[in-house]
């Protein structure tokens, strides 16, 4: 008889998500669990959820997510249900009484306390090793927490403070996952831009990508979520000479305005974005920059919308993705800025600059027509290989499909791999090109 429980996993949200659960499965022993189906479709003893709690769409998928699976262990196709994550971080005083039929409870800061729940004395709060489905990328949380005070913004609140995970045990774990095959590491956290400052007392994370790229067979080293308040100049000298560096920076800016970027509480102004913008263009030529903006902030007139739209069309970003505001109980500009602005009229604009960035994706695009770019081959499907050049980070942008008619070898031996290619059309989003002799 299997004395196994059988455990399935679903993590909504972030890859900041993604991360803690790898961190938590790998704590959880083979002798002990069983790993369901990823579909869904196979009964389980426990079903973890992972859950988001940031704005107002993520919360409903978590919570639709729980009453789904609460049905689903009524029918008796669940045993026991436990949450944990941001959601249940946010509401935990709430979400016990809405929704008794979940056996458990858990936060977001710590996730020892779920081990224990399951009956394993692992530490997954310190673990490097990581149990994830073989991929040639991986996320790397170096930091965790907040101590930014964005006016619309309720990570800190949910995520506590600023806490940077040190240098060495960062290295410790991406040899971990370069042994298991990953070629690319994501840097990830809630502000990349203050790794360091509280554990060496200034901003290292050159320091981190001079460490990483020292580790053996990692060969990409991909930069997110950095704030533009304080960004370390330093790392630019490595994009700009470290080839393992990729010359791409998703810097969420949010706004142009500086009545916004007031509201905000961004403590940067306009001028200085502009210029932080262009002085990236120039010390790290070629660089492809992702950002995000917020349309309809209490504050943005349509004065402040058309400077926005202008600065787009200033700026010509390669990635961008935009929201609309959407009002956080428990943040500052809940307490203190009416969300005077119709959701009609959020919708309009962004669609607007959904727009006009499609243009600008489509022009930067068809104008890599006919350039080579070395690629990292993420999987095959339909006769293409899925791949990415250093300008693509993977879930959020683009792809470049590459046709693997006439090659001699099987296409799929070729996920992980880098290959030459010499890009031959486009459109607004994705890239297709052929493999250079």
């Amino acid at each position: 008889m299997n004395s196994k429980r059988r455990i399935r996993v679903i993590t909504l949200g972030c890859s900041k998500n993604d991360v803690d659960t790898e961190h938590l499965l790998s704590c959880l022993p083979d002798s002990d669990f069983e790993f369901s189906r990823e579909d869904g479709s196979e009964a389980v003893d426990v079903l973890l959820i992972n859950t988001c709690g940031f704005i107002g769409d993520a919360k409903q998928e978590s919570i639709d997510c729980i009453l789904a699976n609460v049905e689903r262990k009524q029918r008796g196709l669940i045993g026991k249900i436990a949450v944990f994550g941001c959601l249940s971080q946010r509401y935990a005083a709430e979400l016990p009484a809405l929704i008794p039929e979940v056996d458990a409870w858990f936060g977001a800061r710590k996730l020892n306390p779920v081990l224990r729940y399951l009956g394993v004395s692992g530490d997954a709060d310190a673990s490097t090793a990581r149990r994830m489905l073989p991929s040639p990328y991986a996320y790397l949380k170096i930091s965790e927490g907040c101590n930014r005070r964005c006016s619309y913004c309720a990570i800190p609140s949910i995520r506590g403070r600023h806490r940077s995970v040190p240098v060495e045990t960062l290295v410790e774990e991406a040899t971990g996952l370069a042994a298991g095959g990953v070629k690319e590491l994501l840097l990830i956290a809630q502000d990349s831009t203050w790794y360091g400052l509280d554990l060496y007392g200034k901003r290292e994370l050159g320091r981190l990508l001079d460490a990483l790229s020292e580790v053996e067979g990692i060969e990409r080293l991909r930069i997110h979520y950095s704030h533009p308040d304080g960004f370390p100049v330093d790392v630019l000298e490595r994009m700009a000479s470290n080839p393992k560096v990729c010359r791409y920076l998703d810097i969420p800016l949010q706004h142009i305005s500086d009545k916004v970027l007031r509201a905000m509480h961004r403590h940067v102004s306009g001028n200085w974005t502009r210029e932080l913008v262009q002085r990236l263009r120039r010390e790290v030529p070629g660089v492809a920059l992702r950002t995000t903006m917020i349309v309809g902030h209490p504050g943005e007139g349509e004065a402040e919308f058309e400077e926005l739209l202008d600065f787009l069309r200033e700026a010509r970003f390669e990635r961008l993705g935009a929201f609309a505001y959407s009002e956080e109980e428990g943040t500052w500009g809940a307490s203190h800025l009416p969300d005077s602005i119709a959701p009609e009229e959020k919708q309009r604009r962004l669609d607007a600059l959904m727009s006009l960035q499609r243009s600008i994706s489509r022009e930067i695009n068809e104008a890599r027509i006919g350039t080579a770019a070395r690629v990292l081959v993420d999987g095959y499907s339909d006769g293409l290989l899925v791949c990415r050049s250093e300008f693509e980070s993977p879930e959020v942008d683009g792809e470049i499909l590459v046709g693997t008619e006439g090659l001699a070898t099987d296409p799929a031996t070729l996920i992980g791999s880098f290959l030459d290619v010499r890009i031959t059309g486009a459109d607004e989003y994705d890239l297709s090109g052929q493999i250079l002799a």
